[in-house]
């Protein structure tokens, strides 16, 4: 029995998945899911934005700051040093915001995409949650 063959029997089904780097394979290169416009690796030729680039050397937008701000203060009046992402949700429609526009961002179908409108309240009433198709009913 080959060594190969002996650690894929040890290993079992995991050992297949494994790339060998020295074969020259780019695994970025094989994976097949579709770009979701959340991918913030640059390539040759792409450059940061001013808006992204600023923020990475640390001088915040009054719209960052005032999510920062908004996230420390909730931090610290609720005691939480690691906000949930329920608790985060809550501070961005405290500070007003709404999804009054469609999604930019591919999901690939595994969430429904839906808007309401600009005025709508804090936390949505039963009514007010979207249907299969995205849509709130209107009050």
């Amino acid at each position: 029995m080959t060594q190969r063959s002996a650690r894929q029997k040890k290993d079992g089904p995991r050992a297949a998945e494994v790339v060998d780097r020295r074969l020259g394979l780019d695994r970025r290169s094989a994976s097949s899911e579709t770009p979701t416009n959340l991918e913030r690796r640059r390539g040759p030729g792409r450059r940061l934005s001013d808006h992204l680039r600023s923020a990475e050397e640390g001088s915040l937008t009054e719209e960052q700051f005032l999510f920062v701000m908004a996230i420390d203060a909730f931090k610290r009046v609720n005691g939480k040093t690691f906000p949930s992402w329920t608790d985060v949700l809550e501070v961005i429609r405290k500070l007003g915001y709404r999804k009054t526009m469609p999604s930019q961002l591919n999901l690939g179908g595994r969430a429904a995409d839906w808007t309401e409108r600009a005025d709508a309240p804090l936390a949505p009433s039963p009514q007010d949650t979207p249907d299969a198709d995205g849509h709130a009913e209107a009050a």
